[in-house]
């Protein structure tokens, strides 16, 4: 049993110790590049706004492919301490507003809206999915506003019994919704990602 979890623990380890030899504040950078591999969300000259951008990985990897033409912008309750390139800015602030106080610093007209949110876990399931899911409504509602028709939205969710309701909610919005579970996810994670493509006209 010691050896199964000695095994578990490397796996996992794998990609934080690789993250930190790229230079990549954390390890959850390769769910974006495994997202980005298979659905070629981000291109060059895009602008991307990235809800729940601490510590700055998906940041950093965005900009990359963005280029210097692109623009990004991320907000955080945390601040991002990371060294970020002059196209790319963090805001502190709270993903509830948004829609209000935060738009001037924010902006609109996204190409992308990434979010890696996760709300502090509980250990009771139920509990987590459901703050999980208000998460995930607001970063909806974001999108809703600040995304171009036919942008894309990518948004990390605790599976649980709301789980449908959600990318239902997704479905109606893009003309294309897809689910997907990164290799880099920890295998005992519920996350998994619902990804819109194509946002419709009107929402």
């Amino acid at each position: 049993m010691k050896r199964k979890s000695a095994r578990r623990s490397k796996w996992q380890d794998h990609y934080t110790r690789k993250a930190k030899k790229e230079q990549y504040p954390a390890r959850s950078v390769y769910k974006l590049q495994e997202i980005q591999r298979k659905f070629k969300l981000i291109k060059k000259g895009d602008r991307v706004l990235d809800l729940g951008c601490a510590p700055g990985s998906w940041l950093k990897y965005a900009a990359e492919l963005t280029g210097s033409a692109g623009l990004l912008v991320g907000i955080d309750l945390k601040p991002v301490t990371i060294a970020l390139p002059p196209h790319v800015s963090a805001v502190t602030g709270d993903i509830f507003a948004v829609n209000g106080q935060l738009q001037d610093k924010i902006g609109a007209g996204f190409n992308v809206v990434l979010s890696d949110m996760a709300p502090a876990t509980t250990g009771n399931k139920m509990t987590d999915a459901a703050r999980s899911l208000e998460l995930c409504q607001a970063a909806l509602a974001a999108a809703d506003s600040l995304l171009v028709a036919g942008g894309t939205f990518v948004c990390k969710i605790f599976q649980g019994e709301d789980f449908k309701t959600f990318s239902d909610q997704v479905k109606r919005r893009y003309q294309v919704c897809k689910i997907f579970k990164p290799q880099s996810s920890r295998k005992a994670s519920k996350e998994v990602f619902v990804i819109g493509l194509q946002k419709r006209q009107e929402v």
